[in-house]
């Protein structure tokens, strides 16, 4: 029997030949003194590429979101941010459980409008209202089918919360994956942002790690907050190794995984019963909403994996597949062709 294609996520990876050996040979230190080589080396080249002062490597995506928030805020605070973002879906509800926030969702798809975010955003001082102290932008949007957020919306946003006396945190989990996609540099997509993290564990490769970058205040800042999150680490070179392994040698592969979640997603989205805009597919992720004329998104995962394909399911009618290096061109057509026949069953089975 053919070997299962993973696309649950571009977390999934193995590390390669490769980055195994940059891991093995990493020279490393006690990190909590500062004085790991690998991780240093890693958090100068990340705030580099970012265009920032500063940054902190993390053990994931979701500490650097929490880091993030406890930074930029204060319990009893305000955050506005989009529709469906990670922060608000994928956490556990950490922003409450750890920063004491509120957050307010505004916009469509995960993105929104300058105007959109005055119009939320809730002045400090009033007798009732909580402050808006952090605007965050989620690029690439996950659980919206990995769109990217518009840069002049986003440069707008983070101009009106300047003017407001709002910090921005640009939660860059996929930002490599935006900047490949329009052929920009990642420093000018983080650029407008006071914080930005990005992960080195979703589309490059790494087992382990995100790294949040900023002003050296802030990044000062920071790592208490790491601390008090259980984020720090010792001699933690041999993670690091693997990122800085990875920005050398993955990031420039990233426009294949793009054109192979166009080439899944164009083979389903006119299958009826599928809600899918090809427009919508960006980068690596492909959501596929269901109709009622479908079948349950638990029942299509189910029948997906005895054809050989794995994806995950985010919610009763909604599906998401991700495409990611230890998945082949081949490797993408085979589970296009296994995703249409369980989806066009699906319809008929439910009709």
């Amino acid at each position: 029997m053919a070997a299962l294609i993973d696309l649950r996520s571009d977390t999934v990876t193995r590390p390669s030949a490769g980055m195994r050996r940059a891991m093995a040979e990493a020279e490393v230190g006690d990190d909590q003194y500062g004085e790991d080589p690998a991780v240093n080396r890693l958090q100068e080249q990340v705030a580099a590429m970012l265009g920032k002062q500063a940054a902190l490597f993390l053990p994931s995506g979701t500490m650097a979101n929490q880091v993030a928030l406890k930074l930029l805020t204060r319990p009893g605070d305000d955050v506005v941010l989009g529709y469906e973002t990670h922060m608000v879906w994928h956490e556990g509800g950490a922003g409450a459980a750890n920063s004491g926030i509120q957050f307010t969702a505004i916009g469509t798809e995960g993105l929104f409008t300058a105007g959109e975010f005055r119009g939320a955003a809730k002045p400090a001082g009033h007798m009732l209202f909580p402050p808006t102290t952090m605007v965050a932008v989620e690029n690439t949007h996950n659980r919206c089918g990995g769109l990217i957020f518009p840069q002049a919306e986003a440069e707008a946003i983070c101009a009106a919360a300047r003017d407001m006396g709002i910090r921005s945190y640009l939660d860059g989990a996929r930002l490599f994956n935006a900047a490949t996609a329009q052929g920009r540099p990642v420093a000018e997509l983080a650029a407008p942002f006071d914080v930005v993290s990005v992960a080195l564990s979703k589309g490059l490769g790494c087992p382990v790690g995100s790294v949040i970058s900023g002003s050296k205040t802030d990044m000062e800042r920071a790592v208490r907050f790491r601390r008090m999150f259980g984020g720090a680490m010792r001699q933690a070179g041999i993670l690091a190794a693997a990122g800085t392994y990875a920005l050398e040698h993955n990031l420039g592969r990233l426009a294949e995984d793009h054109a192979n979640a166009r080439r899944i997603a164009g083979r389903i989205c006119d299958i009826p019963g599928v809600k899918l805009d090809l427009d919508t597919v960006q980068t690596n992720i492909i959501i596929l909403n269901l109709t009622s004329d479908a079948g349950d998104a638990g029942e299509i995962a189910v029948l997906a994996r005895q054809e050989g394909v794995l994806i995950s399911v985010f919610g009763p009618k909604k599906l998401r597949a991700v495409t990611h290096l230890d998945v082949s061109s081949s490797d993408c057509v085979r589970a296009a062709d296994a995703l249409s026949r369980v989806l066009r069953a699906s319809v008929r089975a439910a009709m």
